[in-house]
């Protein structure tokens, strides 16, 4: 279940930095450093 949340998260951050390119916001970055962060530690995490 950690490896899907995980996946899930590091997509979401993906599609995240995408939209980064249509609205610049400090907000938007701060989320997308979190969600690639915590999905990696749960995707990678044994």
């Amino acid at each position: 279940m950690k490896r899907m949340l995980g996946f899930i998260l590091f997509w979401v951050a993906i599609g995240m930095t995408i939209m980064l390119f249509v609205t610049n916001g400090l907000l938007a970055v701060c989320i997308i450093i979190l969600c690639l962060l915590l999905g990696y530690n749960l995707f990678c995490s044994p």
